[in-house]
């Protein structure tokens, strides 16, 4: 059974060499994270970052102007992942990821401003790990399974 919780708004992926996240239409994933991404095959339980918009909004509400990817996320979604258990398996698209840990804030978010860590010390985003490969694309629909 599947529950419907939200979609899928923006996909990057990091290239070697940069710090900057490159916009994508859809991104493959398999066992090793997100293909072609510079984190690609690095640690399988902290391959596939996803943020929510409302990490953006928190920020946005302090007058601080990031764009989208600033967060580091590989996948933006219009639902807020931090409450979900560690386990929880959710499909996306036709892709099953399971989540493996909170995401912890980097010191490069001081970078973005001094406020942003503890802005968003419980609203980063989560860390997880892929169960089924294939294909993600924008507005995929995004389901818990039980």
């Amino acid at each position: 059974m599947t529950n419907n919780i939200g979609k899928v708004l923006k996909l990057f992926i990091s290239l070697d060499g940069t710090s900057n996240r490159v916009q994508k239409d859809n991104i493959r994933v398999d066992k090793n994270g997100v293909v072609l991404d510079k984190f690609y095959n690095k640690d399988i339980n902290r391959s596939i970052l996803l943020t929510s918009k409302k990490a953006y909004d928190m920020v946005k509400e302090k007058d601080i102007r990031i764009k989208y990817s600033a967060l580091g996320e590989n996948i933006l979604i219009d639902y807020n992942p931090y409450d979900l258990p560690i386990g929880t398996k959710i499909k996306i698209g036709q892709v099953i990821l399971q989540i493996t840990q909170h995401c912890t804030l980097c010191k490069s978010l001081k970078n973005i401003n001094d406020c942003v860590p503890s802005l968003l010390k419980e609203d980063r985003g989560v860390f997880a790990k892929v169960i089924e490969e294939g294909l993600i694309f924008k507005k995929d629909t995004i389901s818990i399974i039980d």
